[in-house]
């Protein structure tokens, strides 16, 4: 039998990737203890407006591309709760904006 365990926590954005008005995916510093940057699960259409439209007036500390998608670095104090899962990849899926 397969239990799949998932935990709601609060993330800091650092960065999207795709376009800054409808972000595909956010990079986000997990927890307090400031571990590495990860990457969040694709963000529906409700969520990637939403999360545009908050990031819009947050300042750019740099843009580059990766894997062919456009990555910017922001900073910003915006917090999102994320369902971190504890399997084999360990995704995070945005769940609101804080």
């Amino acid at each position: 039998m397969k239990v799949r365990h998932a935990d709601t926590v609060d993330a800091l954005v650092l960065g999207l990737t795709g376009p800054r008005l409808r972000p595909h995916h956010l990079v986000l510093a997990v927890g307090d203890e400031g571990g590495p940057a990860r990457v969040s699960a694709r963000l529906g259409p409700v969520l990637a407006a939403r999360a545009g439209e908050a990031l819009s007036g947050a300042a750019v500390v740099g843009e580059r591309r990766s894997e062919g998608e456009p990555y910017t670095r922001v900073e910003t104090d915006l917090v999102v709760e994320v369902l971190a899962g504890s399997g084999r990849h360990g995704t995070l899926t945005m769940i609101r904006i804080q």
